[in-house]
């Protein structure tokens, strides 16, 4: 157990994927967390960000960062979740057709990876069906891996069934210049 300012406890079970964070006088009190690659080893610089000296923010579309800590860790869970779900779907087929001449290519490979994907893409789109964004209501960090990921697999030259909230949350990622400027490039 670790105490940290504003009476906060943290509780961590590892290796299981949950933290509890619990303080009676505080409104976010009872919090189940995911534990994520990202958070494990930062929960007192998250709390820190959150509830330090320094805090100005007002408003989660401020930033990247949150003013919850539920919401920062549920960023970090599909942060978590692009690494080790979509990306590893998608990684083989981005190889078979982008990285592999083409009298080489194993249609094998290129099948399950489609399927793989798109099994992916659906929890996605299962995701985004109530809400915005991956973490809620505004963009934040959460969203970044997932839509590099999906510019990837839009940009394939394969066959993209129907996926409505995917396509409508990509469209408003695609919208932000940064997004435009670094990771809509061509695929190599």
């Amino acid at each position: 157990m670790v105490t940290v300012n504003c009476s906060v406890v943290i509780v961590m079970h590892l290796p299981f994927v949950e933290t509890k964070m619990v303080d009676e006088g505080m409104p976010w009190a009872q919090a189940d967390l995911h534990r994520s690659s990202y958070s494990t080893d930062r929960s007192p610089q998250i709390l820190s960000l959150n509830f330090g000296r320094g805090k100005t923010r007002t408003r989660e579309s401020e930033s990247l960062f949150f003013i919850t800590i539920a919401t920062r860790f549920d960023a970090e869970r599909w942060m978590d979740w692009q690494g080790t779900v979509l990306w590893p779907a998608l990684r083989p087929l981005f190889i078979a057709l982008i990285r592999t001449l083409p009298q080489q290519r194993d249609a094998a490979v290129i099948s399950k990876g489609e399927s793989l994907s798109l099994s992916a893409l659906r929890i996605l789109d299962a995701r985004l069906s109530n809400r915005t964004f991956l973490a809620g209501d505004a963009f934040s960090m959460g969203d970044i891996p997932a839509a590099a990921t999906v510019h990837r697999w839009y940009a394939l030259d394969i066959d993209h069934p129907d996926l409505p909230n995917v396509l409508r949350w990509y469209g408003l990622i695609r919208g932000r210049p940064p997004f435009r400027r670094i990771v809509m490039t061509p695929l190599s």
